[in-house]
């Protein structure tokens, strides 16, 4: 059985929270083992807590579940797109996969909800084809 981690961004615990349990019973399904879980406080936190992570013996991969919501400025778009660039690097660096369930950035308060359950199952569901 794989083992991976899932590092979840608390910023909108509430969405995160449903998140987590449909990324939990996509693991279940796919008989993939959580080995931890762990909460940081928003998105930008969660490269340095996937890095940890992944770096731990036997953890195979990791998921990430964060929101990142459309703001009066760019800011969510460049915290987005160097989060995304340092899971990238962190993939090919330590040769784990890691599942991107992060809704946005750019993402208004009326898309969130209906996106919760297929980014999270998506994010697992990235992991398959590397176990």
């Amino acid at each position: 059985m794989r083992k991976i981690s899932v590092v979840c961004a608390s910023y909108h615990l509430e969405e995160i929270e449903v998140m987590l349990s449909f990324a939990k019973q996509e693991c279940a399904t796919n008989n993939i083992e959580i080995a931890d879980i762990v909460w940081v406080a928003g998105s930008y936190e969660l490269p340095l807590a996937i890095s940890r992570e992944i770096q731990k013996k036997g953890i195979h991969g990791a998921v990430c579940l964060g929101v990142i919501e459309k703001g009066e400025t760019d800011h969510g778009k460049a915290i987005g797109l160097s989060i995304f660039s340092k899971i990238l690097d962190m993939q090919i660096e330590h040769n784990k996969p890691i599942g991107l369930g992060i809704i946005g950035p750019g993402a208004k308060p009326e898309h969130v909800a209906p996106r919760l359950e297929h980014h999270a199952r998506n994010a697992v569901q990235a992991l398959l084809s590397f176990f």
